[in-house]
């Protein structure tokens, strides 16, 4: 099976208030509006003071909030833009300098010609003054339109004389001091909670890469940020914000580590690649060499580095592992629109070497203390669960004298992966029960619906710990249903590795 061309920059939602999703009106009523009547070009002016005077305390929040060109960017014209990377000469200093000055320049020289033509202060002054700035918007509208849908949809942004005079009062509102309380930046809570995935830097308008470039202050200090909150919005793991110094000193004082600050860097090979199913699920088995073993827990999962030129990971649950440790093994569903997947499946042969970070994560661990445990799964969600029946039940490594149940959903017969393994293990053990269902059986042998119809099926005594993963909605839909059987919300956890 060929690699599918998975585009590194991902389209995504960057509307995230009623002004975005609506000031591109704005850009047409003054470009477009202002052949007819010139006078709406008026509101220019006002526009660029506006802005600056907020680029004083929030840098470039205009550009990312406010700005109508960028809302028509956005909200327009990204599902036509062809979202490719950014030229590197338009993001040059020369570009951004040599625009600067033409806009200077031709905004001088309009001026001027206005000044020989009318009285300054007339009704035809002002008319010419509409004129000069609707032409201007008219011109933004066109060629930023067009790099919009050639290039990526903030190309015009790299280079904008007004985003450029942002930088400037944005820099003098730095040497005045008063911006340290409004100035917020992207943040990250701590960066050993991240999973250096890179999606923040696949949504990003302006093509930052932030998960790289967080300073010691756990901020993203690059001037060019638009304080669009689209990373924000779209981080897996939820560990960014938009926040000031000072809050982001909160946020990095209170950040809980737990299941992360045993976490290293190990060099590794690839032992073994396993077909589970045809095109679609491996198991990959890593023999570890330096260091030569992983203690782990569980349910913890590992970063697996599939870009080495721009440190970019994956995260994937441990499903297995050899008696001592040496060898791990993970279970990947092949995407067809997935970046990560589609490397894994066709660059990473048996015999490569790579490098793998962990083991990190606590929502998955098992506390082997409960009475009663519920594993809930579908898809490829039930790859945790394996190296928890084989720690509880298979190794005895693992103290448990509870009882467990897994509940397990997918589509098809050929879908339910470990099924024979989880059934053996079932059928060795009176103290783990397995129920599986498929929402699209082929033949008469399974249950017909979904894992929450087992859910629905099962009596859960109120002490249960609830350990989920799968689907977003799946997780959704079984925690109201736990809810509502006196399963109190301490007691679910989930996780999502759909990165």
């Amino acid at each position: 099976m060929s690699e599918q061309q998975v585009s590194f920059y991902i389209k995504t939602n960057r509307a995230f208030s009623t002004v975005r999703q609506y000031a591109w009106l704005i850009t047409l009523l003054i470009a477009i509006g202002g052949l007819f009547i010139p006078y709406l070009g008026l509101l220019v002016p006002f526009i660029m003071a506006a802005l600056i005077l907020m680029s004083l305390f929030k840098g470039r929040y205009w550009c990312g909030n406010v700005c109508p060109h960028g809302s028509l960017f956005d909200q327009v014209l990204q599902p036509l833009s062809r979202q490719v990377k950014i030229p590197a000469v338009l993001r040059s200093r020369t570009v951004i300098i040599l625009v600067l000055l033409f806009f200077m320049f031709n905004l001088g020289r309009n001026f001027y010609g206005a000044l020989t033509r009318v009285e300054l202060g007339s009704v035809q002054f002002y008319e010419q003054l509409g004129v000069i700035f609707s032409n201007t918007y008219l011109v933004v509208l066109l060629v930023g339109g067009l790099l919009a849908i050639a290039v990526n949809t903030r190309t015009w942004c790299q280079f904008c004389p007004m985003g450029t005079f942002q930088l400037i009062f944005y820099r003098l509102g730095k040497v005045l001091g008063i911006n340290h309380h409004t100035d917020e930046k992207v943040s990250v809570e701590h960066p050993e909670l991240c999973h250096s995935c890179g999606k923040c830097a696949r949504v990003c308008p302006m093509q930052l890469t932030p998960y790289l470039h967080f300073s010691e202050n756990n901020q993203l200090e690059d001037e060019k940020c638009i304080r669009c909150f689209t990373c924000v919005n779209n981080c897996p793991a939820g560990i960014l914000h938009m926040a000031n110094r000072s809050r982001a000193e909160e946020l990095n004082q209170n950040v809980n580590l737990d299941g992360f600050n045993e976490a290293r860097f190990y060099k590794a090979q690839i032992k073994t690649i396993r077909e589970l199913k045809e095109d679609d699920i491996k198991e990959y088995t890593f023999k570890l060499e330096e260091p030569p073993a992983m203690s782990f827990a569980p349910g913890q999962f590992v970063l697996v580095e599939i870009d080495e030129s721009i440190k970019m990971f994956r995260a994937y649950t441990i499903s297995s592992s050899s008696p001592d440790s040496s060898e791990i093994s993970i279970t990947v569903k092949k995407l067809e629109d997935g970046y990560g997947t589609n490397i894994l499946f066709h660059r990473f042969q048996e015999g490569d070497n790579l490098t793998v970070k962990g083991p990190m994560g606590r929502e998955l661990r098992v506390d082997t203390s409960a009475p009663e445990l519920l594993f809930i799964a579908n898809g490829i969600g039930i790859t945790p669960f394996v190296s928890s029946a084989q720690a509880l039940f298979e190794r005895g490594d693992t103290r448990f004298e509870g009882q467990a149940t897994l509940l397990y959903g997918a589509r098809h017969e050929e879908d339910l992966v470990y099924d024979d393994y989880f059934s053996d293990v079932s059928e060795k053990h009176h103290r783990f029960n397995y129920y599986r269902v498929l929402s699209r059986p082929r033949t008469d042998h399974y249950k017909k619906g979904y894992v929450t119809d087992l859910l629905n099926e099962i009596d859960i005594p109120p002490e249960t710990l609830v350990y989920i993963c799968g689907t977003p909605v799946m997780a959704s839909d079984a925690k109201k249903l736990l809810k509502g059987k006196g399963v109190p919300e301490k007691n679910i956890f989930y996780e999502n590795f759909g990165v």
